[in-house]
């Protein structure tokens, strides 16, 4: 598992914003200034959309006023999906994205979990890495599937 002092992989990503979905390296996206990475199995699964991305979209002022430059998701699940979840929950504009279509930002962070059993692939799983000029600072990761304790907008913010 990526740790405090490990830099970001070079992966391809497709990178969500405000301005639309692109190909972007996962390493340019997230050594922007100082960064929350919180990553999560799927876009709209139950303790995802109704949990752990709420916290975030509430407090993304909050982040800012600690510094906090951008805060960005990451999610095993095509752009097409991710986007759709943006505009559904409100996220566009607060919280950035990163569709890591095929697993491979995720593997090469070790933040993966086989989910086969259930049907949905290879996830990441739930967590938070606050990260800065591409630098991890500090890991938070769940130690259960379903748990928002750790890796959840107010434990980050506690931790800032």
């Amino acid at each position: 598992m990526i740790a405090p002092g490990d830099t970001i992989p070079s992966i391809s990503v497709k990178s969500i914003t405000s301005s639309g979905a692109v190909d972007a390296d996962a390493r340019d996206v997230l050594s922007e200034g100082r960064i929350v990475f919180f990553t999560l199995p799927g876009a709209f699964t139950p303790t995802c959309h109704n949990n752990h991305l709420p916290g975030y979209i509430q407090t993304v002022a909050a982040f800012r006023e600690k510094g906090i430059a951008r805060v960005i998701c990451g999610t095993v699940n095509d752009h097409h999906v991710v986007k759709a979840w943006a505009l559904e929950t409100g996220a566009v504009g607060k919280v950035d994205f990163i569709a890591d279509g095929n697993a491979a930002l995720c593997r090469a962070m070790g933040l993966d979990r086989d989910m086969i059993a259930n049907g949905m692939g290879i996830r990441f799983i739930r967590a938070a890495i606050i990260i800065n000029n591409g630098v991890v600072e500090a890991v938070y990761a769940e130690k259960a599937p379903g748990e928002v304790d750790l890796s959840g907008a107010p434990a980050v913010l506690a931790a800032l």
